[in-house]
Parts: structure tokens; sequence; C-alpha cells
């Protein structure tokens, strides 16, 4: 009988997957930190794991574990080497959350662009006023670049694109034909894209290099653009964007990820009032939890079969699949 850790809140119908699953026992913890699981991974066969650290330290002290099932698509903060070592697959829930961050990343273009929050805020403090400042501006016939142009990438395109924008993408390792199928002008450079986007969106996955928006890339930025990031922190070096945004050079910033999450109390960008922030949340409404929570349960329930999907599977040629 194997037993299944799950670290991290799941929602209920991956609860519910796990009780209907036979020959399988599970412990639930809920807290999202690396200290509340790791006690329990000397006894897990296999772990679901929600945002925490997974390092080469808590792999050592799990000599039964066998798979580890990430509850998202993003695996930064896993010690891959160390599962291969071990011979253990690290599988990912696929397209389940394309959708809610396609969604969120628009929300955060025109909640940007309109200063949703700013004007609640001065309602809030009777500052009815502020409707004449006209500030805000329009989604309609600007254009947009996407760096990274995967699922979720192409699904922003698809919703921008019906709000009559235009559309770009960088993307080196998407072909040319691909992009324009779906109605989007390929970028052959970074840099010289951003100089013409009025609104930059970062949908890559994280680099070992450290930040790719740094200084180049902010100084070549269109005056008074956008950016958004719902991919993954550290993609955008924090201190020159919250410089560039002070000084008026950006005109706003739409921020679901952080380099460092929580973010400390002093961030900067914390203070700025040219940054909207949300909780690395693109991905968790009520659908899209669901989703991740049965997907991830899945995987694991399918390893234990011997029918785990290969192409769920990110270090699948160490683990010998074939996809």
């Amino acid at each position: 009988m194997a037993h299944i850790l799950v670290a991290g809140k799941l929602h209920p119908a991956g609860i519910e997957r796990l009780k209907a699953a036979p020959d399988m026992t599970f412990t639930l913890v809920d807290e999202i930190s690396l200290e509340s699981y790791l006690p329990h991974v000397g006894e897990a066969d296999a772990v679901v794991l929600r945002t925490q650290p997974m390092t080469a330290e808590v792999v050592a002290a799990a000599p039964r574990l066998r798979i580890v099932s990430r509850h998202g698509v993003g695996y930064d903060a896993v010690d891959v080497k160390a599962l291969n070592a071990r011979g253990i697959p690290l599988a990912i829930v696929g397209d389940v959350n394309s959708r809610a961050v396609a969604e969120h990343t628009l929300m955060l273009m025109l909640a940007v662009a309109r200063k949703a929050a700013q004007h609640d805020a001065a309602i809030h403090r009777g500052d009815w006023n502020v409707r004449n400042r006209f500030e805000t501006v329009e989604l309609d016939g600007k254009s947009l670049l996407l760096v990274g142009f995967g699922r979720i990438g192409r699904r922003v395109a698809e919703l921008a694109r019906a709000f009559g924008m235009t559309v770009a993408a960088y993307d080196p390792f998407v072909k040319p034909d691909a992009m324009a199928k779906h109605g989007v002008r390929p970028a052959a450079d970074l840099v010289k894209a951003l100089a013409q986007a009025d609104y930059v969106s970062l949908h890559m996955p994280g680099s070992t290099a450290g930040a790719v928006i740094f200084e180049e890339e902010i100084n070549a930025m269109k005056p008074g653009a956008i950016l958004i990031n719902a991919a993954r922190g550290g993609l955008v070096d924090e201190v020159l964007l919250d410089r560039a945004l002070r000084e008026g050079r950006l005109g706003g910033a739409g921020l679901d990820v952080l380099a460092a999450e929580p973010p400390a109390p002093d961030h900067p960008l914390l203070s700025n009032d040219r940054v909207l922030l949300s909780p690395h949340a693109a991905g968790l409404t009520a659908e899209c939890a669901a989703r991740m929570a049965v997907a991830s349960v899945q995987n694991v329930l399918d390893h234990f079969a011997g029918r785990l999907d290969p192409a769920l599977v990110v270090n699948a040629a160490e683990m010998g699949y074939h996809r």
C-alpha cells in the first residue's frame, strides 16, 4: 500500500480523488512551507507538491519516495538533479491553467491601463473628481508583445486580439509560421520588439541565468509602456523596474509573481502606486484549482498503475520514458 504526502492545501476535488483511490493512504499538510512537510517525507512513497521548495536535502530524507507530482507546471523550486540521481520522476499537470492565467493577464492589463486600484482608493477617500484627470488608456488599437508563446501566450493573444490589439511575440523556440497561424507577428529581436510595444506580457519559464527583463530591455521599452508578469518571479529586475516606474519612463506594471514570495515589507514595489500586485494567484481560480488538484493526484495514481503519461514527466529522458 502506497502512502501519499500532499504538501500544501489541496482543493476538495483532489482530496475526493485520493479518498476514492484503492490501496492508498495519504497525509495532508495544509501549510505551504518546506518546514511543514519535511517531517513527513520519510514515510512518503509519493509527494504532491504545491509551490514550496523540494531541495536535495528533502529528497535525501525520503528513502521511500518514488514520484513527485507538482500541483502546477513550474518546477523552479525542485532539485531535479537530486530526483534524477534517485530515479524519481517529476510530473506536472499539463494544460489545466492556461485559461485562468490568460484571463488574469488580461485583468492585470485592463486594471493597470484603467487605474482600477487607484480609482477605487480615490472614491473610498471621497475623491470623485479623479475621473477628470484623463489618465487612463485603452487596449483597443494598442500593440502587445508576448515574450514567450506557449499555451498561455497563445490564449492571451486570442483574448488581446478580441480587444482590438495587434499582437507580436518573441519566442526563439517557436517557428514564425506557428505564430502567424494565430494572427501574431513574429519578433526576431527582443530589444527591437520592446521598443515598439505599448504592452509587454511575459509568458516564459524561469531562468537560471537571472532576469530576462534587465537594464537593456527596460531602457528599450517604449515610453509609457505597461509591463505584465504572470509567469515567473525573477524574470524582471525589480529594482530597475521600480526605478523606471518612479521616473515615469514606464506607464505601469501588473505583477502576479515576484522574485521572493511573499515580498519583504520594505520591498520598493509595495509602495509604488504605478504597480498592481496579486499574490501569485493567476492560476488559482476555483475551477483551475480543482483541475490542478485532480490532475496532480491522478499523476501519482497513474504512476503506481504504470500508465503515467511521459509527456507530463519533466525528466522523462533521464527516467528512460519515451514520449
